[in-house]
């Protein structure tokens, strides 16, 4: 038995009021407090056309806040592997590895982490590539894999790199996919939490131990916001609830700052939805939080927790980053 083991998924949100180069030195400060707390990870996240997201270029901001860290590990949460030939990842990934050795994670997803049109632009093929991903998963582990006989085509960096390959994903497809292959595993939750419990079910039991992984291991998404009370953790989570309303109304801006009240800003439709979608979010006081925290450990039985801080002020972020850091004691992992 083992505590609960902690990581963080950053998007760099770009702030009402901020620029992207705040919102890459907020990912800086984030990363440099995430390892003083003891999180395992801290990841990143592919999104394109976003005017709230400056983590499009992944694996340059993943360089960027290894550059300010020295032991925790960083990598994609994910790289949306369909918009990008799986060598080219490879390269990136395995200078990244040259670059932080022993600490890089690579989470590969399906979707195009934008609207079909911005799609497109990143694509020339867009349906063969969400068709083809598990031949490029395969592609991409035999580049990043050990150095082929003088004459096969290679990645260099990546060939023979130590890269540890992650899927992602928020669906049944992928939790199949991830068990087949025998990869480390991470679900969607903090977005999409109808199909956590059937993916963790179909990913434990027909999971096919590799050479990557001789057991299934599972991670979760959650976001959270944690402040001094429930109060102020609710009202710094409005940030989060006015980005999935204007995520809903295709409204493309800022990431929000907070409101007193999200009355008046939503339809009753759109707090359904939005409330649905986020209903493993833990929100509150250390107190709360830690109760919530361990009702999602008990109900899930998740080997990892990842979680995202969708908050505006980034020293309210870093608090809750800390705070949070500090509900896992006594939660144990018996996975």
């Amino acid at each position: 038995m083992a505590s609960i083991p902690f990581s963080v998924l950053d998007l760099s949100p770009v702030g009402e009021g901020q620029s992207v180069a705040d919102a890459l030195e907020n990912s800086r400060r984030m990363a440099m407090a995430a390892e003083a707390h003891g999180y395992r990870r801290f990841w990143l996240a592919e999104h394109h056309g976003m005017p709230g997201v400056a983590s499009a270029a992944t694996s340059i901001v993943i360089a960027h806040v290894g550059a300010a860290t020295r032991t925790i590990r960083i990598g994609s949460g994910g790289i949306m592997l369909p918009n990008h030939a799986p060598m080219v990842i490879a390269e990136q990934f395995g200078t990244l590895a040259a670059l932080f050795p022993g600490r890089v994670d690579l989470g590969l997803g399906r979707a195009p982490g934008t609207d079909m049109r911005t799609a497109r632009a990143l694509r020339r093929n867009l349906d063969a590539g969400a068709e083809s991903f598990p031949q490029d998963i395969q592609e991409l582990q035999y580049f990043l894999g050990p150095e082929q006989q003088e004459g096969a085509i290679m990645a260099v960096p990546g060939a023979g790199s130590d890269v540890a390959v992650w899927l992602l994903g928020s669906s049944l497809y992928s939790a199949h996919l991830a068990a087949a292959l025998g990869l480390p595993y991470a679900f969607a939750s903090h977005f999409a939490p109808d199909q956590l419990i059937e993916a963790i079910s179909i990913y434990r039991d027909r999971f096919q131990p590799s050479a990557a992984l001789d057991r299934p291991y599972m991670a979760a998404g959650i976001m959270a916001a944690v402040a001094d009370s429930d109060d102020e953790a609710r009202m710094l989570f409005t940030s989060a609830q006015q980005q999935f309303v204007n995520l809903r109304r295709n409204v493309r801006a800022p990431f929000p700052r907070p409101v007193a009240s999200m009355e008046g800003l939503w339809s009753q439709m759109e707090q359904f939805g939005v409330e649905h979608s986020l209903r493993y979010a833990i929100v509150g006081s250390p107190a709360t939080a830690r109760a919530r925290l361990g009702a999602f450990l008990a109900e899930t039985g998740v080997d990892e927790v990842i979680v995202s801080m969708p908050i505006h002020d980034i020293g309210a972020r870093i608090k809750s980053l800390a705070l949070f850091s500090s509900l896992g004691e006594g939660l144990m992992n018996v996975a």
